[in-house]
């Protein structure tokens, strides 16, 4: 497919969806790895429940697109039937949930970021995030499909099957299969999300010196989260929404080999590189995280030490492999994968927070202790 003007706004959707998450992240100051960090090093709440708010928006906004039968749709070529998108839901593969989890936990306190967070500081200018988005990318694909498969591949090998689905939502643990059960699960869990939200007053008023309110970062978050669900299932081939594992790993095939092979629709850029929806839409978060930091004079150019550039790019590989090995990352799971209550993503989000804890332990903590 040549992007010629019947394709611009299929490019365009994936384009605008990177530039807007882009400029959020950027004026929200919005990283998870900040967000899991501050609860137990400065004791502060408020980037989580920012976390928390974006889930809110994104569980109910991402099932009403579901059953609304609004996430696109594609016609059977054996039966002529229209079949529309459901959202996607991982296979539950615990182990690799735990393991990849924890270890990408663990690698985004080296690395000073999140997978969503080292994109957006590119954009503001930070040498060390340049670094870690590379250092990102070569751990994906030396997972994926270099020297490290065989371990990825092991370690997502046994998978569990709950309530007939391989890829169980919450409401299987119950045993459910109805819309009462599922949105009776989305009604308890919206609850419990807001009761903590709401413990951060967020109806207070206060004036951020810089950037948005966390409780207008949230909800923006949420709604691109929302919005990518639409507009990849609709423009994209399939509804795969907000993610940075697979996406980075698509971007960096197409610049090395000039075909993403994801499978889904790819678009052909002039003849140059075969590309899907998510790597485009990778390419402009930067951008428009810099169209923020300009704005706010908040880009510079800066770069730390040698040494702790090794640290950044040690971490970032260790960031591809846990999320390679986990099926997703912060966003990917954390975000769009916990939308669906999707317990593969539960499971691999409580255990990048775990990561993250240990950690900031060993490397902030423990360290003013002594």
């Amino acid at each position: 497919m040549d992007v010629l003007p019947g394709n611009i706004i299929i490019l365009a959707s994936a384009l605008l969806v990177g530039l807007a998450f882009g400029f959020v992240l950027q004026r929200g100051r919005f990283c998870m790895n900040t967000a899991f960090r501050d609860i137990i090093f400065i004791n502060d709440m408020t980037l989580f429940r920012t976390y928390f708010l974006a889930l809110i928006i994104a569980i109910v906004g991402a099932n009403l697109l579901e059953d609304f039968h609004l996430l696109g749709a594609w016609t059977d070529p054996d039966t002529g039937q229209v079949v529309f998108n459901t959202l996607r839901r991982q296979d539950f593969a615990p182990i690799a949930n735990i393991v990849g989890g924890y270890l990408f936990g663990l690698g985004i306190v080296l690395a000073g970021g999140c997978g969503s967070g080292i994109l957006y500081r590119v954009g503001e200018g930070l040498v060390a995030a340049v670094v870690a988005v590379l250092g990102f990318g070569m751990g994906i694909l030396t997972t994926t499909h270099g020297v490290l498969r065989p371990v990825y591949k092991l370690l997502r090998s046994y998978t569990v099957t709950i309530n007939g689905n391989n890829g169980p939502a919450l409401w299987d643990l119950f045993g459910g299969t109805t819309l009462m059960a599922k949105w009776i699960t989305i009604a308890v869990v919206v609850t419990i999300l807001a009761i903590v939200v709401l413990k951060g007053k967020p109806f207070q008023k206060t004036s951020p010196a810089k950037g948005f309110k966390w409780t207008l970062t949230g909800l923006l978050v949420g709604a691109v989260a929302v919005i990518a669900w639409w507009a990849s299932g609709v423009y994209g081939g399939s509804p795969r929404g907000l993610s940075f594992t697979g996406p980075t790993g698509e971007l960096f095939e197409a610049v090395i080999s000039g075909n993403s092979k994801a499978g889904d629709q790819m678009f052909n850029l002039w003849g140059v590189a075969t590309v899907s929806w998510s790597a485009l839409y990778i390419i402009t978060v930067p951008v428009g995280a810099y169209l923020s930091a300009a704005a706010l004079g908040e880009f510079k150019l800066k770069a730390p030490a040698a040494a702790e550039l090794m640290t950044v790019f040690f971490g970032s590989l260790l960031m591809g492999f846990g999320a390679s090995v986990a099926g997703g990352c912060n966003i990917g799971h954390g975000l769009t994968g916990v939308s669906t209550l999707a317990i593969s993503s539960i499971v691999a989000t409580v255990f990048i927070l775990l990561g993250n804890w240990t950690m900031v332990y060993f490397k902030f903590i423990r360290p003013m202790q002594d």
